[in-house]
């Protein structure tokens, strides 16, 4: 059976509501802006969420095993799990659509974030490596969010709408490190570990983000613009002259946007990760430590409707390079400021925060230009899978690095290596 035949069938078996999205190009705008805005909710509630891990995640694990080597291992772990629940969340996105997909993924996060806090309450490290890895579904899921504003987005708005999504994580992933102090105290009052109380925020916090997307994310946008695509594909073919021609996918768009959030992705969270751990052999306290790491999340996200304008506008190449050049200030500052420092700490993890912006937002542009519906959620898990485990890579290897070396060896380490994606983004424009 030829693609046309396929096309045609598919088109008759389509029930009505759908039928009427795809014919109303009013009804598609609407649900573009619906989704944004069940999105933006989903993503405060999940920016919570993927804080608490973020903070306190390798300070638990010194507490527990009580020593530096391994503080690094949580956020390897439950970057580890993100990587999977990519997979599993791109996959279900291409065959059931976003609402199921996502969904899941911040539910079985906040299963995760339960675990976590009863292996700290019994002490069982083995619980907590596991708890861990389901914890990072909702680190992936929290990602993936901002490909939903896309589907139904033009090639005009994709940067703006990955930046409208990303922007909503800020006030959940701001707020969830300066209420650590709280969430401790709280935990204490319930009989639990001070360093728990986070993960109670990012269970309730996934939990509420994943039953909005549930009961709220309908239509579901990619089920609408998977059907929009076949319209337009059956529609060409009824041309007269049409030549039938395999779907257009960018090897070259995939592969370059790739490298970018994969190298970003390694060195934010390499640096991030041993930040509290640098800090606390410096005599800062958690309420310090939250507020830089707050600082720093807040950069991640915050400046994102400005970035995905300058991305839509200025270019997905140019903000790549920027995000390098902006990665290298960050390390180099990093490895030079006096560990005493809070202001010059937090400038540079204010930078690293942004470096990390401009990537993934410019990375995640080029990946949508770069796809279609047939594989484009699919492939967004796939790429996302490399993210997560580059970031992995990054938390586990960090803090091997800084028992061995330094947190200044470490930091302008990442900043030279965020260099690297500079030439083949100058490459793949020339091409």
């Amino acid at each position: 059976m030829s693609r046309q035949t396929e096309d045609a069938a598919a088109l008759e078996s389509q029930p009505e509501w759908l039928q009427a999205y795809v014919e109303s190009p009013e009804k598609q705008k609407a649900l573009y802006k619906r989704t944004l805005l069940i999105v933006v909710l989903s993503q405060i509630f999940g920016g919570a969420g993927l804080a608490a891990g973020i903070t306190v995640g390798a300070l638990l694990a010194k507490d527990m095993l009580g020593t530096d080597s391994v503080a690094g291992l949580p956020i390897a772990l439950f970057t580890l799990g993100s990587a999977g629940a990519a997979l599993v969340v791109g996959r279900l996105s291409q065959h059931y659509g976003r609402r199921a997909g996502l969904a899941s993924g911040f539910l079985t996060g906040g299963i995760g974030a339960i675990g976590v806090i009863i292996a700290a309450v019994t002490n069982n490290i083995f619980l907590l490596f596991a708890a861990l890895l389901i914890y990072g579904a909702g680190s992936a899921t929290n990602l993936q969010a901002r490909y939903a504003g896309t589907d139904l987005a033009s090639s005009k708005q994709r940067a703006t709408a990955v930046s409208i999504a990303m922007v909503s994580t800020t006030f959940g992933a701001v707020a969830g490190p300066n209420l650590v102090e709280v969430m401790g105290e709280f935990a204490i009052s319930v009989g639990v570990p001070a360093l728990s109380g986070p993960f109670i925020l990012a269970a309730a916090a996934y939990i509420v983000a994943g039953l909005v997307l549930l009961f709220f994310l309908r239509p579901d946008p990619f089920v609408v613009a998977r059907a929009i695509a076949l319209a337009e594909r059956n529609a060409k073919a009824s041309s007269p002259d049409y030549v039938e021609e395999e779907l257009v996918t960018d090897k070259r768009g995939i592969g370059v946007a790739a490298l970018i959030m994969v190298l970003t992705q390694m060195v934010m969270v390499a640096i991030m990760t041993m930040t509290p751990v640098h800090m606390g052999s410096h005599g800062h306290g958690l309420s310090a430590v939250g507020m830089v790491i707050g600082f720093h999340i807040g950069a991640m996200y915050l400046p994102s409707l400005l970035t995905g304008v300058l991305v839509d506008k200025v270019g997905r190449g140019t903000m790549a390079v920027a995000s390098g050049v902006t990665l290298l200030i960050s390390g180099v500052m990093a490895a030079v400021a006096p560990g005493e420092s809070m202001l010059w700490i937090t400038l540079a993890l204010i930078l690293l925060g942004l470096g990390w912006n401009f990537g993934l937002i410019s990375g995640t542009a080029l990946l949508v230009d770069a796809t279609n519906p047939t594989n484009r959620a699919k492939m967004q898990g796939t790429v996302d899978v490399m993210v997560a485990l580059s970031g992995a890579t990054g938390g586990m290897l960090s803090g091997m690095v800084v028992a061995n070396s330094s947190f200044a060896f470490l930091s302008l380490a990442g900043g030279v290596l965020s260099l690297v994606l500079i030439p083949f983004v100058v490459w793949s424009n020339r091409k």
